[in-house]
């Protein structure tokens, strides 16, 4: 039997993605079996193997999605020539639309990047883990430097700070809430904003 293709099959791999991603973020990547993910998505499991080869597949797709789509929001704000503050403003803006869009994804990354980057098919995920801290570094150390921020800051520790409090968003975030997640970030740059640039 071939795999369905056109449209539909598009349309049934996205799907089948959006599950196993949901299924990871739950239950995590090692736990999770290849039944599980057809059970929750209504098949069989050996009619998965129609759409990919095994469940490690099933998660490259989906964090090299994510990370893909992040980068590209983020190339496109480093590029910008922004001022430090604002080039942090819409950092933090891009990753709450990322949180939106793909929200498990965000997840399953930040439970599971450390041990799957052992692995030499994720070992990508090193590598991206760096490249986010040194853009993030560099806008930090500009914005001392320009006194745009205090003096007085460590921003590695702001870096941490900044990152594990956008990012755990994840854990209870849910699209089409109350908020949305451009007002999100900027209740939460209000917060950290305020803490970081010069007293007056």
């Amino acid at each position: 039997m071939n795999a369905i293709t056109g449209n539909d099959g598009v349309e049934r791999r996205a799907a089948l993605l959006a599950t196993a991603a949901e299924v990871f973020a739950a239950r995590g990547y090692n736990a999770t079996t290849v039944r599980r993910i057809a059970d929750d998505a209504g098949l069989l499991a050996g009619s998965l193997y129609y759409h990919f080869d095994s469940k490690e597949s099933m998660l490259d797709e989906i964090l090299s999605a994510f990370l893909d789509e992040l980068w590209a929001g983020y190339g496109t704000v480093l590029a910008a020539g922004l001022g430090p503050r604002e080039t942090i403003e819409a950092l933090v803006t891009q990753s709450f639309r990322q949180i939106d869009r793909h929200g498990p994804a965000v997840a399953i990354y930040q439970k599971e990047s450390r041990h799957l980057s052992a692995q030499p098919r994720f070992a990508y995920l090193a590598d991206t883990r760096l490249k986010f801290e040194n853009a993030w570094l560099r806008t930090l150390e500009r914005g001392v430097a320009e006194r745009a921020f205090r003096a007085d800051l460590d921003v590695r520790l702001v870096y941490r700070f900044v990152r594990d409090t956008v990012w755990v968003a994840a854990s209870w975030y849910r699209p089409g809430g109350v908020h949305s997640p451009e007002e999100i970030a900027r209740q939460y740059l209000s917060m950290v904003l305020e803490g970081i640039t010069p007293r007056t």
